[in-house]
């Protein structure tokens, strides 16, 4: 029997029964928009996750930091073990060493430092952290109120909300006001400069070619924003900044960072140097070959990509349940296509009696079985893939309208890829053809003679 003969004659047979066999194709339907809609939510929110992990900087982004040993101390070395090389530290050379590197788009410090702030008639004292301007693309700052940084040079500041209300209530009319931050400034200060006549101070003058002075400093800012989390903890920080300053205004402050008392009792007071520095590179697989090679220049690093390998692992298992909860309203609709098949033997055995005495082998039956049974397989597959998506057009709709009102942004939820599609159309198909395979194999045995004998 040729192939279109043979789709001619299973779509005839469809049709003569038209209302069963539209239930059982939409049994179909049903089990496949079940597993589309369960599988799309699983990816939408794996790519919700990436992306907004992706677009914070964390996956991006290695923290350098120098290899100290603890409080100074020096390990004792065997005999024949070769000496070790100092400990680097974190300066402007460094930086510029790291922001070289292949695949590196961008090297910045952690600048961090305690400070005074004064409006009106309040003192409180915070942390005050440097951002640099690429975290203006990050999606830390959507919903503030105000504005981001109109330059990377503005004697400008964005506030933390739970330390803008201490300020004021309600915080957004902070917006646009002037605050004064009073800060210790780190300047460097040579030998035979303010010497201490007493004797910790010849003391430390004649150990050290150099040291610090700490100035007290005031600098008076305006209020740009206010942001409700720490944007810090997600642009390659650690977090704990209550009021954010541009990267570059906060370089120009040369405050004393807590470090600097380390840098005094190691003798490189004189030359600023870092707590720590974040290295941004283009692409989350370009991490491991600029963590060895940071790695190989003698400073310790660390990144998330760990963290990443993790959160695949989980949406992976997530998404696993959710197709096997899916696929059970499929096994389901699998039983309507063999219930619906073995009625149909019942009441065509004269038709098949027929076939088969005009030459019809047994392999034609099954074959003309196994075609009304994926036809039904691919029609619901189609109408569920459809309907799946609608499912899920629905749930980012609804989840958008509540985030609105809750004054939050819109995500959106659910995303069916063009492989999700196919490959629930195919999975459709099988599972009609399994289905089939009972009922074709019992058409095939019927005899001839005793299929024209039926009434």
């Amino acid at each position: 029997m040729k192939a279109r003969d043979l789709t001619e004659l299973a779509l005839r047979n469809l049709r003569e029964a038209v209302l069963r066999n539209s239930l059982t194709t939409l049994g179909v339907a049903v089990g496949v928009a079940s597993l589309v809609a369960m599988l799309s939510l699983g990816i939408g929110l794996q790519a919700l996750a990436s992306q907004r992990l992706t677009r914070s900087g964390l996956f991006d982004a290695v923290f350098v930091t120098a290899q100290r040993n603890l409080r100074g101390a020096r390990r004792p070395q065997a005999a024949d073990s070769a000496p070790k090389k100092e400990a680097r530290v974190l300066d402007d050379d460094v930086r510029q060493q790291l922001a070289q590197l292949p695949d590196v788009t961008e090297v910045y410090p952690q600048i961090r430092f305690f400070t005074e702030v004064r409006y009106a008639d309040k003192t409180p004292t915070t942390t005050v952290l440097g951002l640099p301007e690429s975290s203006r693309a990050s999606g830390a700052f959507e919903g503030m109120t105000g504005s981001y940084f109109s330059s990377p040079t503005a004697d400008e500041v964005i506030l933390q909300l739970e330390f803008a209300k201490e300020l004021a209530d309600p915080p957004s009319t902070l917006v646009g006001k002037n605050l004064i931050l009073r800060y210790a400034e780190r300047a460097a200060l040579s030998k035979g400069a303010g010497e201490d006549s007493s004797f910790f101070g010849e003391m430390i003058s004649a150990a050290m070619p150099a040291g610090i002075s700490i100035v007290p400093r005031e600098k008076t800012l305006r209020i740009v924003g206010v942001i409700e989390s720490d944007p810090s903890a997600g642009i390659g920080g650690f977090g704990g900044g209550r009021v954010f300053l541009p990267l570059k205004t906060a370089e120009q402050l040369h405050a004393a960072q807590p470090d600097d008392l380390q840098a005094l009792m190691s003798g490189a007071a004189a030359k600023p140097s870092y707590m720590a520095l974040t290295v941004r590179v283009r692409a989350p697989k370009n991490v491991p070959a600029v963590e060895a090679s940071i790695k190989q220049m003698g400073f310790g690093t660390f990144s998330l990509l760990d963290a990443t390998k993790s959160l695949r692992l989980v949406f992976t298992v997530f998404d696993l349940f959710l197709g096997l909860f899916g696929s059970l309203a499929l096994t389901v609709a699998s039983l309507g296509i063999i219930n619906t098949l073995v009625m149909a033997i019942l009441e065509r055995r004269r038709e098949i009696g027929v076939l088969k005495a005009l030459g019809a082998t047994d392999r034609d039956v099954r074959r003309l079985f196994f075609a009304e049974a994926g036809a039904m397989g691919l029609c619901g597959g189609i109408f569920g893939v459809v309907l799946g998506w609608l499912i899920g057009w629905a749930l980012t709709w609804g989840t958008t309208i509540y985030l609105h009102r809750q004054d939050l942004p819109g995500v959106k939820i659910s995303y069916v890829p063009w492989w999700l599609a196919l490959g629930a159309v195919g999975f459709a198909i099988v599972v009609s053809l399994v289905a089939g395979l009972y009922p074709a194999a019992r058409a095939a045995r019927l005899h001839p003679v005793e299929a024209l004998r039926y009434e």
